[in-house]
């Protein structure tokens, strides 16, 4: 239930429901209209048959004077002369209206609807007659099958003058049920259209698709290949808007690390000569707190730089064991003093990129450290994703600060600790480079309660791993 209503939410099964729809309604009402059209003409082929034989009796009747009586007498194919009286009913306009057409005596003949009884033969009269009684007769059963006959009263003149009524007998015919439609060809018919409608539906959003993962995967990578221009016109100025777009991108991006770069490196010369000269004040209180402004400088700078860079990274994936990374990573925390263990692994093996996962995670660990002195990573799979937790016991983040530390230069020592040092760009550069390797970095409180912070990588896509062999 939950795919089919993932797949009824998306654009392809919209347009399938649509064609589906459509196409069911248009076929049901085309076979409506063509089965009304085959009854129209059936009835008409069947009055011209009994206005042709109308038309030969009274022919003969008309040709053969000295015969007329005898001929009444006997009647024709469905046609008798009618003695006495009837009651009689409606104009039958179909038939009037062939009759009208063609030559002859029958052209002004005119049609109403009478009793059966005009149509049958007379009783001989040594038959007893019918006894009187007061419940009515049975009811006839009717076949749903067949159209019972009718009987109409025709009155004409014939090409001598003589008035004439007849009663013509409408032979019963085979009819179609209420529910004209045979139940397989039905079922094969709504399999043919649901096929069509989805290949159709699948086709035409293809090109979306493939749009949408181009995107995604533009926002991990900048420098992915462009996206094949191929397919109908409006497809191929898609790609060619998608892969222009992508050009800008990386041009922009280009021009602006080539700025930063610049800019730091110009930048060295004159802060080099600003230390040397700082050297030589004499206050010893304030040539520190002018040698730290610098160093902070300094930092600022070069953490700018390494933000920039995080964007534009033209590193290859390649099979990378997660475990051992992390291990590495917690080396080389412990050899410079700190405090942090590797707790548990989980044995996945990710295609990601090497540099930028061990830059990703020494900068939650050195923000760990930071504030609290001391760190441990875990890494587990759960639910089909690979999950990476460096938690640590410091003092933790309100829940509204949670999303505001990823703010670009935005610090918040008051909540975690007294130090001022840092540019507050650690953080924002852990999470480009997590969303760059497909991955989601999130900050929450730890579930035990226990207080502190856990920074949590985890990798939705079951696209990224390799099995380990």
């Amino acid at each position: 239930m939950t795919r089919l209503r993932t797949f009824l939410g998306s654009m392809a099964g919209r347009l399938f429901v649509i064609l589906l729809l459509g196409m069911m309604a248009a076929a049901v009402g085309v076979t409506l209209l063509a089965e009304a059209h085959r009854r129209q003409d059936f009835e008409r082929q069947n009055l011209a048959r009994i206005a042709d034989r109308l038309q030969g009796f009274v022919n003969l009747l008309d040709a053969n004077p000295e015969l007329r009586s005898r001929l009444l007498a006997v009647g024709g194919a469905n046609v008798r002369e009618v003695k006495g009286a009837f009651r009689v009913g409606e104009a039958d306009t179909g038939l009037m209206q062939i009759l009208a057409e063609r030559e002859g005596s029958v052209a002004g003949a005119r049609v109403r609807a009478t009793s059966f009884r005009a149509c049958l033969p007379p009783f001989p009269e040594f038959l007893p007659p019918p006894e009187r009684t007061s419940a009515p007769p049975p009811a006839r059963r009717r076949d749903a099958g067949y159209l019972p006959p009718r009987c109409r009263l025709v009155e004409l003149e014939l090409g001598d003058g003589t008035p004439l009524k007849l009663a013509l007998q409408y032979p019963s015919v085979a009819r179609s049920g209420s529910f004209a439609f045979d139940p397989l060809f039905l079922s094969l018919l709504a399999l043919a259209i649901a096929a069509l409608a989805y290949a159709v539906a699948r086709i035409a959003c293809a090109p979306l698709q493939r749009l949408a993962d181009a995107a995604t995967e533009l926002g991990q990578d900048l420098q992915r290949e462009p996206l094949p221009v191929a397919g109908p016109r409006e497809v191929r100025r898609a790609a060619e808007a998608f892969n222009a777009m992508q050009q800008r991108l990386q041009r922009h991006l280009g021009e602006r690390t080539q700025m930063l770069a610049a800019i730091t490196h110009d930048l060295q010369t004159p802060l080099t000569r600003l230390r040397l000269r700082l050297e030589n004040v004499a206050d010893v209180p304030l040539r520190e707190r002018l040698v730290n402004d610098l160093a902070a400088m300094q930092a600022l700078i070069r953490e700018g730089l390494e933000l920039a860079r995080s964007a534009e990274s033209a590193e290859q994936r390649v099979a990378l064991d997660l475990d051992s990374l992390l291990q590495s990573v917690a080396e080389d925390a412990a050899e410079a003093g700190h405090e942090v263990v590797f707790g548990q692994g989980c044995g996945a093996v990710l295609l990601l990129r090497p540099l930028a996962m061990h830059r990703l995670f020494s900068n939650l660990v050195d923000n760990a450290v930071k504030y609290a002195q001391s760190a441990r990573i875990d890494a587990r799979v759960r639910d089909g994703q690979v999950e990476v937790c460096i938690r640590d016991h410091g003092p933790g983040l309100a829940a509204d600060e949670l999303e505001a530390v990823f703010t670009p230069f935005l610090r918040l020592e008051t909540s975690r600790s007294r130090q001022t040092g840092g540019a507050g760009l650690g953080l924002t550069i852990a999470r480009t480079l997590a969303e760059k390797n497909g991955a989601r970095l999130v900050l929450r409180a730890p579930s035990d309660g226990g207080g502190g912070l856990e920074a949590v990588v985890t990798w939705r896509t079951p696209a990224w791993s390799v099995p380990r062999r």
